[in-house]
């Protein structure tokens, strides 16, 4: 069979301009697709990072009002609310520590909420802590019902009963140790 000009031999032809296109288009959309999840986790990340942080400085601010480690005047229970700014992993925060009344007169909320950056920084809050304090609240640290170093428990006087409720074998109801405290059972010794 004879060829006639202008005619090719064979079918077989490159990628047109379109299709390139078309598939460059496809690898554009997917590589976006991924960057952005990717800054999304980075920002995510940061952001998490930071709350954390927030946190930690507003538990510490309770716990430095807990303890009057304040001593100025805007830090006593009669001040409405206290201000401070500090620099905590790298970075300056502000705090904003409020003290409202509560039901009881002897105690007062206290609510810590603290900011990412200097005190003319604007924003919301990262992190918000209430606790309370005054005379109604125990001191950090007290216990006031088991004293767990000793092995033992407070009961009330005369009972003889142990706070969960079930008698220790042998007793009677009034016969309890000095004090009203019933000592705890203990495990044989079986270590020989």
């Amino acid at each position: 069979m004879k060829r006639q000009p202008g005619q090719h031999a064979g079918h077989s032809r490159g990628f047109t301009l379109i299709e390139v296109v078309v598939a460059l288009l496809i690898v554009t959309i997917g590589l976006a697709a991924l960057m952005i999840t990717v800054s999304s986790t980075a920002r995510t990340s940061g952001y998490l990072r930071d709350k954390t942080v927030a946190q930690w400085i507003a538990l510490n601010r309770l716990t430095e009002v807990r303890l009057n480690l304040n001593t100025g005047a805007a830090g006593s229970l009669g001040a409405a609310a206290d201000t401070g700014e500090l620099n905590f992993a790298n970075r300056t925060w502000h705090y904003d520590t409020r003290y409202f009344d509560t039901s009881v007169p002897s105690m007062k909320r206290v609510v810590v909420r603290v900011y990412a950056g200097d005190s003319k920084t604007k924003g919301n809050s990262l992190a918000e802590s209430t606790g309370f304090l005054g005379t109604s609240v125990a001191t950090p640290g007290g216990s006031n019902a088991v004293d767990w170093t000793l092995g033992s428990v407070a009961a009330t006087a005369g009972s003889g009963v142990t706070p969960s409720g079930i008698a220790p074998s042998g007793a009677k109801p009034g016969n309890s140790a000095p004090g009203g405290v019933v000592p705890l059972p203990t495990a044989p010794n079986t270590s020989q």
